[in-house]
């Protein structure tokens, strides 16, 4: 397998940090993902999502939620049982794990929920008014020269 080195490209652009991250995760080695726990990501609106993650087995207590920078970072673990049980069959995975979620710009968490086994994230996109797409107004080239001998 070909390794890629995106050195060059963070050397020789000024702005586009974003898309040589993305690319470095792409094309970076760690080639198995996690399957535990299952999730799903639902758009709910333009501006909104939700992530649910099944949960089965783990309380609020046993859960940690935490965003930094433009990582959602979701993790549980399961406190130690006191009386050893003796199974005949486990099929319930009530494994310690974390799941990583990368965020886009201006995207924050709003809230969780923990319903029947059921962890429900909800995020919204809030874009500044200073990132907002504005109209310009085009002035005749009269009033563009007249306002140019004012000054």
């Amino acid at each position: 397998m070909r390794t890629f080195d995106l050195a060059p490209l963070h050397r020789a652009t000024v702005g586009f940090d974003q898309i040589a991250d993305l690319m470095d995760r792409v094309l970076r080695n760690d080639v198995s993902q996690p399957s535990y726990p299952p999730y799903n990501i639902e758009k709910i609106s333009d501006v909104g999502w939700r992530i649910s993650i099944a949960v089965a087995g783990f309380s609020e207590a046993d859960l940690s939620i935490e965003q930094r920078e433009s990582t959602l970072i979701v993790s549980a673990k399961k406190a130690a049982e006191e009386a050893k049980t003796a199974y005949l069959h486990r099929g319930i995975a009530n494994r310690a794990f974390e799941r990583r979620f990368h965020l886009a710009d201006h995207v924050r968490v709003t809230g969780a929920t923990h319903l029947n086994g059921m962890l429900n994230i909800e995020l919204l996109r809030e874009v500044p008014e200073a990132l907002k797409p504005r109209r310009i107004e085009i002035a005749r080239a009269g009033d563009v020269e007249a306002r140019v001998t004012e000054v």
